[in-house]
């Protein structure tokens, strides 16, 4: 699949947006500070904090990322914009309205490798950028899609079981398109994107397949007894 545009006009975009946010770029990064903070606190108001954290990033992105940005060198701009919004109102939807969208973080494999991701995103993305070339402000930062999308993948994992498949769709499906992007264009930092949403979804694949398998198991017990 051929891009629109060229490595030079991707970079541009990332210029003329770091130059509009300017000093907006501290307080998208000090959110993700806080957003870390109230999942691993956890609870049902950390857990709405950090839901109204992430919705506000994916709305974020979709209008100002998108649809001022990106889309006068990609036509498909306007299309990622209105996804990236529906996701970010999903969010808010299952994180703030219905409040099924639960942090819960427990000492293990899944806290360790989101917190992993989250730290990818905020620092070592910039520096594998910065190392191959990608000088700010002519690189990506946190608030545009890939970093971010890093990002809330590792928050994902500090959700209560069961972790929603619902809000990983579209980060999972974002992981292709800039997994692509990478490729073509060398922002290897990118890369980053794709493991991320791979392990996001193995573990969230197989929390449920323990729990399936722990109710089975419940059952038998419950209905045969303990074998002796």
């Amino acid at each position: 699949m051929s891009l629109p545009f060229t490595l030079d006009q991707f970079l541009d975009v990332f210029r003329r947006y770091n130059e509009w946010v300017r000093a907006g770029e501290v307080l998208l990064n000090g959110l993700a500070v806080v957003a870390v903070v109230a999942a691993l606190r956890g609870g049902r108001g950390p857990s709405r904090i950090a839901s109204g954290i992430l919705a506000a990033l994916w709305v974020w992105m979709g209008v100002v990322y998108h649809l001022w940005f990106f889309r006068p060198i990609n036509p498909a701009a306007l299309a990622f914009g209105m996804i990236f919004v529906c996701q970010g109102l999903l969010i808010a939807w299952l994180g703030l309205v219905r409040g099924t969208l639960r942090f819960d973080p427990r000492v293990g494999a899944a806290t360790f490798v989101g917190l992993a991701m989250g730290v990818y995103a905020l620092f070592i993305y910039p520096l594998i950028g910065y190392a191959i070339g990608h000088q700010y402000p002519a690189a990506p930062s946190f608030g545009v899609p890939c970093p971010t999308t890093i990002f809330m993948l590792g928050l994902m994992l500090l959700t209560s079981a069961p972790r929603l498949r619902s809000v990983i769709v579209v980060p999972a499906a974002w992981a292709v398109v800039g997994g692509i992007a990478a490729v073509q264009l060398g922002m290897w930092e990118d890369l980053g994107l794709v493991v991320a949403a791979i392990v996001t979804t193995i573990f969230v694949f197989a929390q449920r397949e323990e729990r399936r398998t722990g109710a089975i198991g419940g059952t038998l017990t419950t209905t045969y007894g303990h074998a002796d």
